[in-house]
């Protein structure tokens, strides 16, 4: 008999239905009969259990990670076909959660097993579809999950958890199914530097004094570097943490521009030793046991589009899927499932969504809403302002971007830290190349000098930048005292970029539509730190205003609107604490005292020397 599918549309998503199983998990005090230590760690995370303080974690951290170990211990690692199984036991509910509609299902002749088998080997029916993102999930023979929370919600400090709670159940559990080894790609320089913050996580406050010992005896943590011939670390050993960028380690193939006779052979041998290192090094990661691999920036390498496109046949004019190799991270992950015994995949990514399809492994999802609510991101109500001026209108754009910073921001600090100033407020000016910054820079000098602003405050960055630029750039995350406070930026200060002291972006001129360029550069001012209570704003021209709402549709399922509008939810009551006027206490005591007498007096009982006194003490 077929089953009826008439509920088929979403009822609810994997990280929804995860979200209330954690939720009980959590009430039960985190039960667990294999593995108890579990308990003993996540407990920790609370600092005041009567009132819910937690110890280091946000809350957003804690419950991404409360998840992860539910995934781990509750359900046993399950792949992503095996998970929506057992939170989705009715099959009309699971076919809603993934998307599947009631025509598919018929079409399958209610054979679940037979659209399964059609989702991911017929390209056609794929892409008529829109099934991409469930092909990608049911693709996968290992546990791959997705941790999606917005940019500042802090994904390197929730890895370095994840790594540190899991390496300290290997050593409390030596035979458990724990991670003893951990691989985490970084897709660039940019986002490699940004994961230097792996080496300042406080782990002491992560885990219990007991448990915290013989980690930090243990851990070893090792970034790869530019020239080295291999990763430094002893093959087949147990508890490091290699953190890479993806073209040091990926299985590649050398590559050449132009025709083959043009390449020359010392071309050639450089691209083959290139290759031969990057493989040699893999090689390393691949002999290390019981593997974690953790993806920062996640959608650099998920998603249809990194598996291949669609193209038209020069000989039949059909549009026909040109897979190229599979993506490239994917496949080396792949590689290291196979060559040595890969426990888990954690991608770490602010978004969970590829072209507005939702992506089907994400287990924790925490939008842009959700962390200026919480007070994590800096509002932005009220403070999107949209500039009614085309491409022609450069100097006038500027000069009101501005005229605006300066008036709104100029006298705007973080506030302090310790000893240290708050970092001035900061604007980033985003522009489509070098031609169009340089066009544009003598408007903005002009711009600050009618405020009597010198041009000392403006740094002008590229990816062609000098090293010297570059160090004064990347101080201005960490350093208050840098001087400069107008950043004109051409394809730098986008992701894995941490300013907190940025609170403008203007997007000058109209900025490609490509990898979420425009949502990337708009969202940088969004980074908040504790005691700020300053909005951040964004400066848009009509163009891309348009690209924007785009990118925030298919990025986060949200609009400029819903931003717009946000607030964060805060109540402010003033506590005055006055000293009561109290009479004074008085306290009557008795006191013995004794005092030698000049004679004893006739017919006394007693000695004189040891008469009584009584003595009132006032208080």
């Amino acid at each position: 008999m077929p089953i009826s599918c008439d509920s088929c549309a979403p009822m609810s998503y994997l990280y929804q239905a995860l979200a209330s199983r954690v939720d009980a998990w959590r009430a039960s005090h985190y039960a667990c009969d294999a593995y108890p230590t579990i308990r003993e760690i996540l407990a920790f995370a609370t600092e005041d259990a009567a009132t819910g303080q937690l110890r280091y974690l946000r809350r957003a951290q804690l419950r991404a990670l409360e998840t992860y170990w539910y995934l781990r211990l509750v359900l046993g690692t399950p792949t992503t076909p095996e998970l929506y199984e057992a939170l989705f036991p009715k099959l009309p509910e699971r076919l809603g959660a993934m998307g599947v509609n009631a025509k598919l299902f018929e079409e399958a002749g209610y054979d679940y097993a037979a659209l399964i088998a059609r989702v991911r080997s017929d390209d056609a029916f794929v892409r008529q579809h829109q099934l991409e993102s469930l092909r990608e999930s049911l693709t996968l023979d290992y546990a791959s999950y997705i941790l999606a929370l917005a940019m500042g919600a802090g994904k390197t400090i929730l890895m370095g958890s994840i790594v540190a709670t899991e390496f300290a159940m290997a050593l409390e559990h030596p035979d458990g199914p724990f991670v003893q080894n951990a691989l985490i790609f970084a897709p660039g320089k940019t986002i490699l530097s940004a994961l230097r913050e792996l080496a300042d996580v406080p782990y002491e406050r992560l885990l219990p004094a007991r448990l915290h010992k013989p980690f930090a005896a243990s851990f070893k943590l090792t970034f790869t570097r530019d020239g080295d011939k291999q990763i430094p670390i002893t093959w087949g050993s147990a508890f490091n943490v290699i953190v890479t960028n993806t073209e040091k380690i990926r299985i590649q193939k050398p590559s050449q521009r132009g025709p083959a006779n043009q390449i020359s052979l010392i071309t050639h041998h450089k691209l083959e030793e290139a290759t031969e290192l990057a493989n040699l090094r893999l090689q390393a990661i691949a002999s290390l046991p019981h593997l974690a691999v953790f993806s920062d920036e996640a959608h650099h390498t998920y998603g249809q589009k990194l598996l291949g496109k669609w193209e038209k046949d020069k000989d039949s004019g059909e549009l026909v899927f040109k897979d190229d190799g599979i993506k490239k991270v994917r496949r080396t992950i792949d590689y290291l499932a196979q060559e040595t015994n890969l426990i888990v995949v954690i991608n770490a990514t602010g978004t969970p969504y590829f072209e507005r399809q939702p992506l089907r492994d994400v287990v924790v999802w925490y939008g842009l809403g959700e962390g200026i609510n919480d007070g994590v991101l800096k509002p932005l109500a009220r403070n999107i302002k949209v500039l009614e001026l085309d491409d022609t209108q450069g100097d006038a754009l500027v000069a009101a971007i501005i005229d605006d910073f300066v008036r709104d921001y100029w006298a705007v600090s973080l506030p302090p830290q310790g000893s240290q100033p708050g970092a001035p407020a900061r604007l980033a000016l985003y522009f489509p190349n070098i031609e169009a910054r340089d066009e544009l820079r003598g408007a903005v000098e002009s711009a600050l000098a009618l405020h009597g602003i010198g041009p000392h405050v403006v740094l002008a960055v590229d990816g062609g930048s000098s090293d010297a630029v570059r160090r004064q750039f990347e101080a201005l995350a960490h350093q208050p005292q840098a001087p400069h406070r107008v950043l004109l930026l051409v394809n730098m200060g986008t992701e894995g970029w941490n300013c907190p002291s940025l609170f403008a972006c203007g997007l000058v001129r109209k900025l490609k539509n490509s990898n979420n360029f425009v949502l990337q550069a708009a969202t940088r001012c969004l980074r908040q730190v504790p005691g700020n209570t300053h909005p951040a704003r964004v400066y848009l021209t009509s163009a891309n205003k348009k690209t924007l709402e785009a990118q925030l549709a298919e990025t986060y399922g949200t609009s400029l609107k819903d931003l717009n509008q946000q607030q964060v939810e805060r109540v402010e009551k003033e506590i005055v604490l006055r000293q009561p006027q109290l009479p004074p206490l008085l306290i009557k005591k008795r006191v013995l005292r004794y005092r030698r007498a000049a004679a004893r007096r006739a017919n006394s009982p007693w000695p004189s020397a040891c008469r009584r006194w009584s003595h009132h003490v006032p208080c």
